[in-house]
């Protein structure tokens, strides 16, 4: 009789998690390698998705030049970062730190700030009297990606790339399906 109920209770917690997987946030994939199947605009800017359905959905994933990137939605504004910090951040939840917008990576706790990649964290400083934690910079750690809007239209600029971030090398490393690629 125990066996039964473990089994059922399995069943339902895969028939939940299944159900979660199928309302969630849903991935864009461009299928580019140079940007083919992404439509690259006169200006330059790369075209990845409608307006109405990232502000449904709050993010996206989009492939630049092969390189997996993620469009947040949120509070009003459209921000860009590389998908990847030490691992993958789609799926990380968006906070409020020090008046900031950022993501905290799930695995690592990483704190990073939409607007502008600076990593966070918490330090004191032990020469002050009594010492209080307070929010610091670690400097810009992940690449932000410039968006614009345009007609119910969401572009994103192709990365500058004479600059140097530390989330480079894991887009690098997993660029073009590489063996731990988003989705695999």
């Amino acid at each position: 009789m125990l066996d039964l109920i473990i089994l059922g209770l399995h069943f339902f917690i895969c028939f939940l998690i299944s159900i979660a997987i199928w309302c969630g946030p849903k991935d864009v994939d461009l299928h580019s390698s140079s940007t083919s199947g992404a439509e690259i605009e006169p200006h330059g800017l790369i075209f990845v998705g409608k307006e109405e359905n990232i502000k449904k959905s709050q993010r996206i994933t989009a492939k630049i030049n092969g390189r997996e990137i993620v469009v947040f939605y949120y509070e009003g504004k459209f921000y860009a970062l590389d998908s990847r910090c030490y691992r993958k951040i789609f799926a990380c939840v968006i906070s409020d730190i020090d008046g900031q917008a950022c993501i905290v990576c799930p695995w690592h706790k990483f704190r990073i700030t939409l607007e502008t990649g600076e990593g966070l964290y918490e330090g004191i400083n032990p020469l002050e009297p009594s010492p209080t934690p307070k929010w610091q910079s670690k400097g810009a750690k992940q690449r932000i990606h410039k968006v614009t809007t345009d007609n119910g239209n969401v572009y994103v600029s192709p990365p500058d790339l004479s600059v140097s971030f530390d989330s480079d090398y894991f887009a690098d490393k997993y660029k073009n399906g590489g063996e731990l690629a988003m989705g695999k």
